[in-house]
């Protein structure tokens, strides 16, 4: 079994509107899923996505409006990566970000790529990296925006951990989910030790996970902008199956096999707290809208579709622009 690299990344916001208006007008992102946390369907879940929403170019947003703000720290998932195509690519997204006020970091080389550090309103902590489209294949861009196609996010890129006890989270990265180490490059922190590339499947920014060793950090008090969890791709059912089956061999406590309707999924923690995901590629996200029109109204799953009238009215109203 191989997992294909990164499904999508989940995090949490305090506003799902201005959350929306980040992603989709500054970003260009397309917003594939509006729906809810079908583990507590009083709050929304967005899904931003290509054109197509393509398993491995999806960010994922829980609507939690009380959420206090993030106290950064180990046991987390520190930073999510997007794809461009190019180091110009990142001279586009410089002057678009200072244009529209975003804070971002100069230009930087991590791991032999080009990066660009930002972050949105919230916090959440994002980077550009410019990628060479080895590995897992970019995704479809989004025409319904102005950003030029040249330029368009094509895809999550790596995902960074910051952890106290490395070797509990590669042991876990390498001998259970079938990771390689493919590198290392300096942390950004002066004394800190290397930070660790792992990759899976075809390699490439697509399947990149990097290890961040921070034993000077308090763990992380989540809030607005942070990450909730990381998911990795199981190409096929038949796999899925197994993961599970693995999973449980080597002593993890799981979720077991959970259907999320528009893929199936097993949650799990890894020694340091960072809760990890394997989510199938399909069977995607127009399973129930057309790809013409996904995103435009409230989606539930066939088990929720009998409570829509509940739902809806314990929501606050959403206006997308």
């Amino acid at each position: 079994m191989q997992l294909g690299g990164i499904h999508h990344v989940s995090a949490i916001t305090a506003s799902g509107a201005e959350n929306h208006d980040f992603f989709t007008r500054v970003l260009g992102m397309r917003l594939v899923k509006k729906t809810v946390n079908q583990d507590s369907p009083s709050m929304y879940h967005l899904f931003y996505a290509d054109a197509a929403g393509t398993p491995g170019t999806d960010m994922t947003y829980f609507e939690i409006p009380m959420a206090g703000r993030t106290y950064p720290g180990v046991s987390s998932i520190s930073s999510t990566g997007f794809r461009v195509r190019s180091e110009a690519a990142l001279g586009f997204w410089i002057r678009r970000f200072d244009e529209l006020g975003v804070d971002h970091e100069a230009i930087l080389e991590r791991n032999g790529r080009k990066t660009l550090a930002f972050t949105d309103p919230e916090g959440s902590r994002l980077m550009l990296v410019a990628d060479d489209g080895s590995g897992v294949p970019y995704g479809i861009p989004w025409r319904k925006t102005d950003i030029p196609e040249e330029f368009a996010i094509a895809g999550l890129g790596p995902v960074k951990l910051t952890v106290r006890h490395p070797e509990r989270t590669e042991t876990v990265l390498t001998e259970v989910l079938g990771f390689r180490e493919a590198g290392t490059y300096p942390s950004d922190v002066s004394g800190m030790p290397d930070i660790i590339v792992y990759e899976t499947g075809a390699g490439g920014a697509g399947a990149e996970v990097h290890l961040e060793t921070r034993p000077d950090l308090p763990p992380e008090r989540p809030g607005r902008g942070s990450v909730h969890h990381v998911a990795f791709r199981v190409p096929t059912f038949d796999e899925y199956d197994r993961w599970e089956a693995h999973l449980r061999d080597a002593g993890f406590q799981t979720s077991g096999k959970v259907d999320r309707y528009y893929f199936r999924s097993i949650y799990f923690r890894e020694p340091n707290g960072i809760l990890f995901e394997l989510a199938t590629d399909e069977p995607g996200f127009d399973s129930d809208e057309p790809m013409e029109a996904l995103g435009e109204t409230l989606a539930l799953p066939p088990f929720l579709e009998p409570r829509r009238r509940e739902i809806e009215a314990a929501l606050s109203p959403l206006e997308l622009d």
